[in-house]
């Protein structure tokens, strides 16, 4: 069995102004893909795995139309030469937004359906937080998507579309792949599978994949922050009895929908005064303050100063703010040096227009030994905040993020981070976890943003509409 494998794997705002280009993408190319440890699974499965290309960002703005194009033809063209293929597996996220496109995915896993030919079976992996449309299942035989939100399972889901397409290939059953629409969006702190109903909703999945006739169950959430009418809930369903497909595809969507209003936050939330305000009266510590609105994993620029300017305002105290990119500011530390004193505009530095900066007299305490300008960090203080500067966006997740540079979260009063749920490392230590509802290109109220291209009813923008699931067949299984 000869199975190509790439992809391209990002999530974009809409409402985000900073495009990404190619040196914001960790590319893995032929050989360096195969030896990559995000694909050493492949190792277990039976079959010669022929690696092409696969771009990956941390989420953000549109993808400029220049650089999709250029990774769409490498792979296009790194593809072409092994064929004929027997399989293909897509590594992919699924909210992508490119400059001037409606559905991105769609053109990419088309793109590639049309050079591989119709006799090679085509699975894909995907986000929960990404988005699908019929020109998406369409050009595909098997689809499977995360399961978690944190993304603790993101091997688990890619093992299983490769399973399921190693087994197709050797058995020589060709699966049907069909899905519900489920006109429902909702912002990804909002439907965590630690909390309920998602909690619920998610355990459902293993037990649809037990009935007879289902290979996988998949329900995505969705990516609220993509103004794109494929913006929306689904049941996605892959397996070998059409009518039982049909009937769990249903039976999912409509508890998805009937759970629709009872989808909350699932810590303790507030505007960005009042979480300043309870993070510095706490008790206890450390107190994980989550600026949501500009959390540049879920697609925020990464440079809003507002939380940092209240918490200087306020007086706070032991605190460590991780972090804010400005590659200015970042540089300047540098030229400076650890120990120096400097005026510094901190923030609004890419998004211009979107909030304000701080300015202020900092001193450098840490510079990150690095090879790589674009890696630089640096630790200064101002008041009592030390307050971390990146050369680039990024997100500050994991324990090593902070001790890297010379910082113990355990032993700070406030740490704050931009980002939405916790990650599984911050989130134990939280003491206890506040999440301002901030603003930002990846606001938590999402009916504040403007939403011009929605082509049908979607809650939470719409609410007096009604809803029954159906269901829609790839054109794939119709045609054989």
């Amino acid at each position: 069995m000869r199975i190509a494998v790439g992809g391209i794997h990002i999530e974009c705002s809409t409402y985000n102004p900073v495009l990404n280009e190619e040196k914001d993408f960790r590319v893995l190319r032929g050989e360096e893909l195969a030896a990559a440890p995000y694909f050493a699974f492949l190792k277990d499965y039976e079959g010669e795995f022929l690696p092409t290309i696969h771009a990956r960002a941390i989420a953000g703005g549109p993808v400029a139309r220049h650089t999709y194009e250029a990774f769409k033809a490498e792979f296009l063209e790194r593809l072409k030469p092994l064929l004929p293929l027997d399989g293909l597996y897509l590594a992919m996220h699924g909210a992508m937004y490119v400059e001037g496109m409606e559905d991105a995915e769609g053109d990419w896993i088309s793109a590639a359906r049309a050079l591989v030919g119709n006799d090679c079976m085509v699975s894909a992996s995907y986000d929960l937080h990404g988005n699908v449309t019929q020109r998406i299942i369409d050009a595909l035989d098997m689809y499977s998507t995360y399961r978690t939100a944190p993304h603790i399972d993101v091997e688990e889901t890619m093992r299983r579309a490769v399973k399921m397409l190693t087994e197709s290939l050797k058995t020589g059953v060709k699966p049907i792949l069909l899905w519900a629409p489920i006109p429902v969006v909702l912002p990804g702190e909002r439907t965590s599978t630690v909390d309920e109903p998602a909690k619920s909703l998610y355990d459902l999945l293993p037990k649809i994949d037990a009935v007879d006739g289902v290979w996988d169950a998949s329900l995505m959430v969705g990516y609220v922050w993509a103004d794109e009418p494929r913006c929306t809930a689904a049941a996605i369903m892959t397996g070998t009895d059409r009518t039982v497909l049909e009937r769990e595809a249903k039976r999912l969507a409509q508890a998805y929908w009937d759970a629709r209003e009872d989808f909350v936050f699932g810590c303790e939330i507030g505007s960005t005064e009042e979480c300043v305000e309870k993070a510095i009266a706490s008790t206890t510590a450390p107190v994980v303050l989550a600026e949501s609105g500009d959390n540049p994993t879920g697609g925020g620029v990464g440079d809003r100063a507002d939380l940092l300017a209240e918490l200087i305002a306020r007086g706070a105290r032991g605190v460590i703010f991780a972090g804010i990119a400005d590659k200015a500011a970042t540089q300047a530390c540098y030229t400076a040096g650890i120990g120096a004193t400097l005026d510094l505009s901190v923030g609004a530095s890419l998004d211009t227009k979107g909030s304000k900066p701080v300015r202020g007299s900092f001193t450098v305490k840490f510079l990150l030994e690095t090879a790589e300008a674009s890696e630089a960090q640096a630790v200064v203080s101002i008041g009592g905040i030390d307050l971390v500067l990146s050369a680039k966006r990024r997100p500050y997740h994991n324990i090593a993020d902070f001790t890297r540079l010379g910082l113990d979260p355990h032993k700070a009063k406030i740490i704050v981070v931009k980002s939405g749920y916790l990650s599984p490392e911050l989130a134990p230590i939280a003491n206890p976890n506040l999440m301002a509802l901030s603003p930002g290109v990846v606001d938590q109220f999402v009916e504040r943003l403007p939403r011009l291209r929605k082509t049908t009813p979607t809650y939470p923008f719409d609410k007096d509409f009604d809803f029954t699931p159906e269901t829609a067949l790839s054109a794939r299984t119709i045609g054989r």
